[in-house]
């Protein structure tokens, strides 16, 4: 599962871990992605959406719709 998000397209940042000697070895900080099935009524529909914490928040305050419509903006096939 990629740590992707349809809606805001948050990926992955990188960094260092900095251990108590301070050597640095890499890291991943990966976004709080779920999946999340919403009922589409435009086209009679479920449609299941990777989203992160914060698209989740998006789609509650636009609606399922316009959030659908930003997705498939972006060129994402839902």
């Amino acid at each position: 599962m990629s740590a992707h998000c349809m809606l805001t397209g948050a990926r992955p940042g990188f960094g260092n871990r900095v251990s108590h000697s301070h050597r640095r070895t890499s890291r991943r900080f990966d976004p709080n992605v779920q999946t999340k099935r919403y009922w589409l009524p435009g086209e009679g529909r479920y449609v299941r959406l990777r989203l992160s914490a914060r698209g989740i928040r998006t789609v509650d305050a636009i609606g399922v719709e316009a959030a659908v419509a930003r997705i498939r903006a972006r060129g994402v096939r839902v």
